[in-house]
């Protein structure tokens, strides 16, 4: 498995898949083609489908015209066979010759591949254990806890990574919760989170742990869809439900930092194994790969900061993934709204619980959190594309023919 800089990384939103992937590919081919006359750059599948909402036609633009003249080409119902987010950039000279074309894929949390096997890396892997039952095994023999085995194959460097990481989340928050008013987009959908907020702090403290909890992941949901910077956890459109627990968690319950950097290493543990194995890519699995495994990842963090076992971490985890399974990527007009943010801020929520119920029992269970992966993977492969964030079906179909 690949670094958690591979997974977390610090962007701007609506999408890591369909903002930040198609960002920094123009950027590479912008680089490799600096004296360019003029770009054309082809968006297939989810990606032409939703692109327009995700202003991904707006980020490659961003990064190519200072170069060149752009044009963006749309095949919503031409899908490459590698992957759902497929684009294909070509550069022209100024004799109009083709320079060069590239097929580039954006494969979820912002990360690029050529194709099978050529995922474009730039930390590499540095993991040799990828499935958690390894991992679980591992800690067990040595007495370790998850997040030492993250410190050990990542190196001491890690922490000063995750620090900046968690600075990036808090800040979101913060922002989030300070801005009010109308977000993006023609659905004309306003912030909630400082409403949130205010009204949490009026209630006795078991409704209001859970009004903030609501607040904290609304706050960074929201900031993402108005384009704002967040941490990718593991995605975009997930970006609130880690950040929700964590900040809930250090301010409600005194939390020092390393303790969050622990639960952050952990979380990032089971993003990967996730991301190894199957797909964080609402394009390719649904909302289960995105909200799904934010869920698993902030269960794991909670148990872990609230001193749970690598058995019970694991046991969290595979709750909070396994009750979103089957759970589809269907944005209403293509925006990372709805059903995108409510999705945040229940989730988190989720994570809580799935801590506490774990934390009752003993870490024993019949179904594992690898197995669930696998499930999720074939789950994901079955799911018809109009609910794999084209906006052809489900929710979006239905708000839109009303």
């Amino acid at each position: 498995m690949n670094s958690l800089r591979e997974l977390y990384k610090i962007g701007k939103g609506p999408s890591s898949s369909h903002t930040m992937g198609p960002y920094s590919a123009a950027c590479i081919f912008g680089g490799r083609h600096a004296d360019a006359a003029r770009f054309e750059v082809t968006l297939y599948g989810s990606l032409a489908a939703t692109g327009k909402g995700h202003m991904t036609d707006v980020a490659i633009q961003e990064v190519l015209e200072p170069i060149g003249p752009v044009e963006i080409l749309w095949e919503p119902s031409h899908f490459l066979p590698y992957h759902p987010n497929g684009m294909l950039f070509k550069a022209f000279g100024a004799d109009g010759a083709l320079q060069e074309e590239w097929t580039v894929y954006s494969i979820g949390g912002g990360a690029l591949s050529e194709g099978p096997g050529k995922e474009m890396s730039q930390a590499g892997e540095v993991y040799d254990m990828n499935t958690l039952t390894e991992i679980v095994e591992w800690c067990d023999r040595n007495g370790r806890n998850i997040w030492e085995y993250v410190d050990i194959c990542e190196g001491p460097q890690i922490w000063d990574y995750l620090q900046e990481i968690w600075e990036a989340m808090k800040a979101s928050v913060e922002r989030g919760l300070n801005h009010e008013g109308r977000l993006p987009g023609p659905l004309n959908l306003s912030r909630k989170a400082s409403v949130y907020h205010v009204k949490a702090l009026g209630y006795q403290p078991n409704l209001r742990s859970r009004g903030l909890v609501f607040a904290y992941a609304l706050a960074v949901s929201e900031e993402n869809a108005s384009g704002g910077t967040i941490v990718t956890a593991p995605t975009c459109g997930s970006s609130g439900v880690i950040p929700g627990v964590l900040y809930h968690l250090a301010k409600g319950h005194a939390f020092s930092d390393i303790k969050i950097l622990h639960a952050l290493a952990t979380a990032g543990l089971i993003g990967n194994v996730v991301k190894h194995n199957a797909s964080i890519s609402g394009a390719e699995v649904g909302c289960q790969g995105e909200v799904g495994v934010a869920c698993a990842m902030a269960s794991a963090a909670a148990c872990q900061i609230f001193g749970g076992s690598p058995s019970q971490i694991e046991y969290a985890a595979e709750m909070g993934l396994e009750h979103h399974l089957g759970m589809t990527c269907d944005p209403v007009c293509g925006l990372v709204q709805i059903p995108c943010i409510e999705r945040n801020a229940f989730a988190a929520c989720r994570a809580l619980d799935a801590n506490i119920y774990s934390s009752f029992s003993d870490g024993r269970h019949r179904i594992s959190f690898d197995h669930v992966v696998e499930v999720m993977k074939q789950t994901g492969k079955d799911l018809p594309s109009l609910y794999k964030e084209t906006s052809t079906g489900g929710l979006a179909l239905k708000y839109m023919n009303r």
